[in-house]
């Protein structure tokens, strides 16, 4: 008989700091063999925020999937900045080249609902705009 899905959860973790607490023990399932797995995992993602899916079943056991890291921090990264505008549509707080957009599609397309590089490119300079970064070496789209 098939293990019964009890939950899934979308949650986020700073690579190698996920830890037992409020988040988990909601699932349900074994937070210290959990929060292990993760940090083992995410050895090589050090100072990223991990995006993790979690199935938790009715015997406590769990599978997860590591996802990318979300684009608006990959943008701050490139960019040099804190945060993004308070208000995108008058403020520019950033300039990244085409290059730096096309370097965070290509790492984040297997995320994307995206066929091909362009596309991505597309998604993660829409991010951009809306977070008051300015894009050089790339047409803008409304």
């Amino acid at each position: 008989m098939a293990k019964r899905i009890t939950r899934i959860a979308k949650l986020e973790f700073m690579a190698m700091q996920a830890k037992p607490g409020a988040e988990l023990a909601s699932l349900g399932i074994n937070m210290p063999e959990f929060t292990k797995q993760f940090n083992d995992a995410t050895k090589d993602r050090a100072g990223d925020v991990v995006p993790v899916v979690i199935t938790a079943y009715d015997d406590k056991s769990f599978d997860y999937i590591l996802k990318t890291t979300p684009a608006a921090i990959l943008l701050k990264r490139a960019a040099g900045i804190e945060r993004g505008a308070s208000n995108a549509k008058t403020q520019t707080v950033a300039t990244i080249s085409a290059d730096k957009v096309r370097e965070i599609a290509e790492y984040k397309l297997v995320d994307l609902n995206a066929n091909d590089v362009e596309a991505a490119m597309k998604i993660i300079a829409g991010t951009a705009k809306n977070m008051g970064i300015k894009i050089t070496g790339m047409e803008e789209t409304n």
